[in-house]
């Protein structure tokens, strides 16, 4: 890893709705590591599509998406200035680069991913091969830049051990011509996974055994960024509960799925432990900490909700961020998939 600049690179797709669950497991992060790394952050439009067209939504929605999550971006507080924001398809590295991989990467391997076994579902046969394949997009997406460093849930680790294992065998298959070349004994990094902490799995307020999810069909299942504060707070009301008190110990969350949900959510957007929630509204009543909860979520995600708002209806700006970003990580992807070319030998790698 010494050979390499410490960079960070990580994406979200432009599916729908962003929520608390997105803030919650991946923005904060986000924000949080832009004061420790140069980061690289992009909207996935390429994976959007790997799916059916009835759940991306067809081009007008996919248009709309990519702006709302990059208006999420610079709302959370990602500074595009500082940092690369940018949507995936403006940089054709990432597809020229995803083939390489395609022809480096082994079956067995994709076959191996259980992410594609959830969204195919029972009807293999008529899911597209971009959904098959495209782990191998995203080992593109992160060593196109030759990110050192990739901040990953639970849900993606996976993917990232398979961008591992590419990465290794490209620089084993590769290995003399990429000595010849001039570039050491390694010409991708082993990335190296940022794990989030604790509470950043966000569960459904209706079912608490189930992932806050854009797809489920009740919106009282999850925060929106784009809830104002009255629905927030009825959401929260809401909230699916036991009628049990609230535990003064964390061991009694066990079991009590929905009571443990909103518990690390609080803990979360208050920057505390569980223990120390629990500390405080431990012996009370759900009605009580709900109030409570619903405060602090207001207060936390009004702001966001608020910038997102005003940077939706200025597309243009939104798009010249974009484009901006999309300039500068074209700088930085370039030249690594130049190296590529040259490294496999096609002829005319130097453009």
């Amino acid at each position: 890893m010494a050979d390499f600049e410490p960079r960070v690179f990580s994406g979200m797709q432009p599916t729908g709705n962003l929520h608390l669950g997105n803030y919650l497991g991946a923005l904060v992060r986000f924000v949080e590591l832009q004061a420790h790394y140069n980061c690289i952050y992009c909207v996935v439009d390429l994976h959007a599509i790997t799916q059916a067209v009835d759940v991306w939504g067809g081009p007008k929605e996919l248009a709309q998406s990519t702006r709302d999550v990059t208006a999420a971006f610079i709302a959370a507080g990602i500074d595009p200035k500082k940092h690369i924001v940018f949507n995936q398809s403006q940089v054709a590295e990432h597809a020229e680069l995803a083939w390489v991989f395609n022809c480096v990467a082994r079956m067995g391997w994709l076959n191996r991913m259980t992410q594609f076994k959830e969204k195919a579902g029972k009807d293999k046969e008529n899911a597209s091969t971009g959904l098959f394949a495209y782990p191998n997009l995203m080992a593109a997406d992160i060593l196109v830049y030759k990110a050192t460093h990739v901040p990953v849930g639970e849900d993606q680790k996976q993917h990232l051990e398979l961008t591992r294992d590419i990465a290794q065998k490209f620089n084993n298959d590769f290995a003399a011509s990429i000595a010849e070349h001039g570039f050491g004994e390694a010409y991708f990094p082993i990335t190296e996974p940022l794990i989030s902490g604790p509470a950043t799995r966000v569960m459904s307020l209706r079912d608490g055994s189930k992932k806050m999810s854009k797809s489920d069909p009740s919106d009282y299942s999850r925060i929106n960024l784009t809830d104002d504060g009255d629905l927030i707070a009825q959401k929260i009301r809401k909230a699916r509960t036991d009628p049990e008190p609230l535990p003064s110990e964390k061991a009694g969350l066990e079991g009590r799925p929905e009571a443990d949900n909103l518990v690390g959510i609080y803990a979360a957007l208050a920057g505390r432990t569980v223990e120390d929630v629990l500390g405080e509204f431990g012996g009370g009543q759900f009605s009580t900490f709900k109030g409570s909860l619903a405060e602090l979520a207001i207060e936390k995600l009004a702001p966001i909700n608020a910038e997102m708002r005003r940077l939706v209806a200025d597309p243009g700006y939104i798009d010249s961020v974009l484009a901006d970003g999309a300039d500068r990580a074209r700088a930085i992807a370039a030249p690594v998939m130049n190296g590529v070319r040259d490294i496999m030998g096609f002829i005319g790698g130097k453009k």
